[in-house]
C-alpha cells in the first residue's frame, strides 16, 4: 500500500455499519484509498464508495468496531488501493486483506498493481484451449476445465463443496508447464481454514500456492476485496511470469452477502431477495477478468465455488454467475459418495477447446458423448423400473441400470485425497461403458470399442 498527498479530515458525520461518513472533504475521488486513524492510535484501511461534493462515504476494511466519530482522522492518498504483485505470493498464507497470517515478513514485489483491476481487453483475449487437469475423473471427463476458463462449482448447503474446491487446488495441473494456484476463502469457519491449509499444505511448501483467508468473524467488508486482491496476484503470476494460474474462489454466496450487507447500510434500493442491483455487474467485474492475452504465455483460470441457498438454482447468485460464466459443476443431494456431482446437470461449453487430440486423447469426446447419453437413457430405465419393477426390464435396460452402477462405483467415486491421471480416468470410463451391449454405442468407433473389449 503506497502513500499519497498527505490530507486528514476530523468531519466524521456518522457510523454506518462497515461505513465512515466524512464532510468537509475536496479533491476525493470514487475508489480512492484512505488510512483512518483512531483516537487510540490504531491504523485502518478503507475505500472511498462514494464523493459527493464535500461529502466521502468509506468502508472500512476492518469494521468500524470500536471507532468513534470523534479523535477519528481519515486520510485520503489520491490514489486507488495498490499492492505488490510478483512471486513473493508464492507459498504464503494471508488474511483477506493481504497481510500474512503465517508468521512471515509482509510481501513485497517489484511493483504495485491496482487491486480493483479490469476486464480483459475483448481485442486483445485469445480464446480458451488446452487443459486444466484437476485429478478428478468426474470432471476431467465429463466437464473438462479449460485454460482461461471460468467454470463455477453450484452446490446446496451441507454438501462438500469446500472439501471439493480444496482437492481441486491440491491436485490441479497444465500438464508440464508451470502451474501455480491463489486460493481465496471468504466467510470460511476456524475448522474450514485448517483444513484447507493442512489439505493444501504440500502445494504451499512447493512454492505454487498463494492462500488467502476471510473468516467468518472477521468484518464482512473484507469479503469484498478478497477475490480482486486473488485476482490481482495471479494476473501478474500469469501474464508476466508466464505461468498457467487457477484462482478458486469460495464462498462467492459469501461475497454476494457481503455485498447486500454493504448495499443496505448505504441506503441503496434492494433488487431480487435484496440483493443490489447491480450485483450481475459486480460479479462479472470479477469473473471477467480471467482469459488469455494474445501473445502471452500464461493464463487465468477461475473456479467459482458457491452454495445455493435451500438449493435453489435460480437464487440470484447462482442464476447470473450462470449467465456469466461458460458451465457449471452441480452437487447433488441425490448422488451418493463422493464427490455428489451431477453429470447430467453439470456442463462446460469449452470443454471441446481442451479436450480431443493433441490435448488429452483422441477417444476423449466420443467417450463424454457416449457416457452422457447413456447416464440419460439409464435415468428413463431407472424411472420405468420404479413403475413396473426390474423384473420386466428387457436384457438391454437392465444393462444400462448395471452401467449406471458401474459408473458411480468405478469412474465417479473418489477419494477426497486420490488424484487421476488422465489415462487412468479414460480406462475407468472404457470399462463402465462395456457394461453396455456393443450395439448401443453408437457414437464410438467400432475399431475403438472391439479394441477396448479385446484389451
Amino acid at each position: 500500500m503506497t502513500a499519497g498527498p498527505r490530507v486528514e479530515y476530523t468531519g466524521i458525520r456518522e457510523l454506518r455499519g462497515p461505513l465512515v461518513v466524512v464532510t468537509g472533504v475536496r479533491g476525493v475521488g470514487w475508489d480512492e484509498f484512505a488510512r483512518i486513524r483512531l483516537a487510540t492510535g490504531e491504523v485502518r484501511h478503507g475505500l472511498v464508495l462514494e464523493a459527493d461534493r464535500d461529502l466521502a462515504v468509506v468502508e472500512v476494511l476492518e469494521g468500524t468496531a470500536g471507532m468513534d466519530t470523534a479523535g477519528t482522522q481519515v486520510e485520503f492518498t489520491g490514489e486507488p488501493l495498490r499492492i505488490p504483485v510478483g512471486p513473493g505470493w508464492l507459498g504464503r498464507v494471508c488474511n483477506g486483506r493481504g497481510d500474512p497470517v503465517d508468521g512471515g515478513p509482509p510481501v513485497f514485489g517489484a511493483r504495485l498493481a491496482e487491486v480493483s483491476g479490469a476486464p480483459i481487453n475483448p481485442v486483445h483475449r485469445e480464446p480458451p484451449a488446452e487443459p486444466v487437469l484437476t485429478g478428478l475423473s468426474a470432471v476431467d471427463a465429463l466437464t473438462t476445465l479449460v485454460r482461461g476458463q471460468k467454470l463455477p462449482v453450484f452446490s446446496p448447503p451441507g454438501l462438500p463443496h469446500l472439501e471439493l474446491a480444496t482437492q481441486i487446488a491440491a491436485q490441479a495441473t497444465a500438464v508440464g508447464e508451470p502451474f501455480s494456484v491463489v486460493f481465496a476463502g471468504m466467510g470460511l469457519t476456524h475448522g474450514d481454514v485448517a483444513h484447507v491449509r493442512d489439505s493444501l499444505a504440500r502445494r504451499s511448501a512447493a512454492g505454487e500456492l498463494v492462500l488467502l483467508v476471510n473468516t467468518a468473524d472477521e468484518p464482512v467488508i473484507e469479503r469484498i476485496l478478497t477475490p480482486r486482491l486473488a485476482l490481482t496476484i495471479a494476473e501478474e503470476l500469469a501474464f508476466d511470469a508466464g505461468r498457467h494460474v487457477l484462482v478458486v474462489l469460495s464462498d462467492m454466496t459469501s461475497y454476494a452477502e457481503a455485498l447486500r450487507e454493504i448495499s443496505a447500510a448505504r441506503g441503496e434500493i434492494p433488487g431480487r431477495r435484496a440483493y443490489p442491483g447491480y450485483l450481475y455487474s459486480d460479479l462479472a467485474a470479477i469473473y471477467e477478468r480471467c482469459g488469455r492475452i494474445r501473445g502471452r504465455a500464461g493464463s487465468v483460470t477461475v473456479l467459482p465455488v458457491l452454495t445455493m441457498p435451500g438449493g435453489d438454482i435460480t437464487h440470484p447468485v447462482p442464476d447470473l454467475t450462470g449467465y456469466i460464466t461458460e458451465g457449471q459443476v452441480v452437487l447433488s443431494r441425490e448422488r451418493s459418495g463422493y464427490p455428489p456431482v451431477d453429470p447430467l446437470s453439470s456442463l462446460s461449453r469449452l470443454m471441446r477447446a481442451g479436450a480431443g487430440p493433441d490435448r488429452t486423447r483422441a477417444d476423449h469426446l466420443p467417450v463424454a458423448a457416449q457416457l452422457v447419453a447413456a447416464l440419460a437413457r439409464a435415468r428413463q430405465v431407472r424411472e420405468l423400473s420404479d413403475l413396473i419393477g426390474a423384473t420386466a426390464l428387457s436384457r438391454t435396460d437392465r444393462a444400462y441400470l448395471e452401467f449406471e452402477e458401474a459408473f458411480r462405483r468405478d469412474l465417479v467415486a473418489q477419494r477426497p485425497d486420490e488424484s487421476r491421471s488422465f489415462d487412468d480416468t479414460l480406462d475407468r470410463a472404457w470399462r463402465v461403458l462395456l457394461h453396455l451391449p456393443v450395439r448401443e454405442l453408437t457414437m464410438l468407433p467400432r475399431e475403438l470399442v472391439d479394441l477396448h473389449r479385446a484389451g
